[in-house]
């Protein structure tokens, strides 16, 4: 249907982690669900937002997602004076999207964060497809009435195939 559309994935993977291991205790497998991003269109650009925690598994898990076919950007987890941690690439996805929309038709959000509702009402009157792929249970429902397209994870036929 789409054959011909170039798209962009963008991948928050710490909102993506966070809902699959709170709702069912497991992992997302990236090279499935950039394959059902993808469908049978052209990929013009991939990339994984990830925050830097200084754990053992987590240079294997970049590797992993660089060997899926990702763009892997890394930023470090920022601890502040009072002991609290923040990582977000909330911004970084927003300037990516906008700087890389002229470029494809359709670009790919797989997030559940409300944040990025204001980025698909832009994306859209630019001219752009904007699609959402996430855990419903765990994503923002203005986020989901914006996007052009919404598909939940979970709802999948094969959703046991994209949890590991």
């Amino acid at each position: 249907m789409y054959e011909k559309q170039r798209i962009a994935v963008l991948v928050d993977t710490q909102n993506i982690y966070h809902s699959a291991k709170n709702l069912f205790n497991s992992n997302v497998d990236y090279d499935k669900l950039l394959k059902l991003a993808l469908g049978n269109r052209k990929l013009i650009r991939a990339i994984a937002y990830v925050i830097k925690a200084d754990t053992p598994e987590e240079e294997r898990f970049f590797d992993a997602l660089e060997d899926i076919g990702f763009e892997v950007k890394i930023r470090d987890l920022k601890v502040y004076y009072d002991g609290s941690k923040k990582g977000d690439w909330d911004m970084g996805i927003a300037i990516d999207a906008m700087a890389i929309s002229d470029k494809v038709d359709t670009i790919v959000l797989v997030t559940g964060d409300g944040d990025f509702s204001v980025l698909v009402e832009t994306l859209k009157a630019k001219g752009n497809r904007v699609e959402v792929i996430s855990f419903e249970k765990s994503t923002s429902k203005e986020l989901i009435e914006t996007a052009t397209e919404y598909t939940d994870i979970e709802n999948l036929s094969d959703s046991d195939e994209f949890l590991i």
